[in-house]
């Protein structure tokens, strides 16, 4: 049922393995590879038609640049700005909602827990013009608030789908001996299954974080000006009126997809925790 493991496996399978393992991996590594050479590139290696080949020197001098020639770390903070609020509303929400659908038996509840499910499954390019004429009619279009705003209310659901088989999953004599001994159901949330939720709430910490610093499409759909806009949808700023700045682009890229590489180190391990925990006993 299972397949076998590598080393169980004929000699010659294990050498393909091992031929096809780094090949796969460069493969799967060579968009960001090439992102990554073009950043070192000078402009007149571009210009001449070298967009491929080795650099014909290391131009490092195109990540100090970006942050002369553009407001990247304008653009880098309004990201944090939006950012950092959704991962806190997003896990807040999501902890109470998936505790209480977790928890509680009640009429509807699998019906509740279906719409927030059922809000995953919705393209989200279709809300593109209803989101923002919304946004336009409330005053919030163009601002950091409008923006946190959205990605909170769409990444609910699925934090909640995340929350709730977690919580689920939790030993419910727990929650009864808390019960037997008069404790109050908010301090059964906090004191006895908040602390069991750490890994989850790392682990969905390390998504949410991603998700929304990556995001492009609202970044260009909901903001306009600089003073609001993710470095995502700044990016675009790099270019030149004419020419397009490819190496400054190129490391701008660079630049901007550190924050969640180390948000991704940094909790490593709880991140890992949090996926795999329930799957071994």
């Amino acid at each position: 049922m299972f397949p076998r493991p590598i080393e169980h496996q004929s000699r010659a399978i294990q050498i393909s393995y091992q031929v096809m393992l780094p090949l796969a991996l460069i493969l799967w590594l060579l968009p960001l590879i090439g992102v990554a050479v073009t950043s070192v590139k000078p402009a007149s290696d571009l210009a001449a038609g070298n967009y491929f080949g080795l650099p014909s020197e290391l131009a490092l001098s195109n990540y100090a640049d970006v942050f002369t020639n553009s407001p990247i770390g304008q653009y880098i903070w309004n990201s944090f700005k939006v950012t950092i609020p959704t991962v806190i509303g997003t896990l807040v929400l999501s902890c109470l909602t998936g505790f209480a659908l977790g928890i509680y038996r009640f009429r509807g509840n699998i019906w509740v827990f279906f719409m927030f499910v059922a809000g995953n499954f919705v393209p989200f390019q279709i809300l593109m013009v209803p989101v923002r004429d919304m946004t336009v009619n409330l005053g919030l279009y163009n601002t950091t608030t409008g923006l946190v705003l959205f990605h909170v209310a769409f990444q609910t659901g699925f934090c909640t789908l995340f929350m709730r088989n977690f919580i689920r999953a939790l030993p419910r004599e727990l929650i009864e001996a808390a019960r037997v001994e008069g404790v109050s159901e908010f301090q059964i949330f906090w004191y006895v299954v908040l602390p069991l939720m750490k890994p989850a709430i790392a682990a969905l910490a390390v998504l949410i974080f991603t998700f929304i610093w990556n995001d492009y499409f609202w970044a260009t759909v909901l903001t306009t000006s600089k003073e609001t806009q993710p470095v995502t949808a700044g990016l675009y700023s790099l270019n030149g009126q004419w020419i397009a700045q490819w190496q400054l682009v190129s490391a701008g890229a660079i630049i901007a997809a550190l924050p969640p590489v180390a948000m991704f180190f940094l909790m490593q391990k709880h991140f890992i925790a949090g996926l795999t925990l329930g799957a071994v006993k």
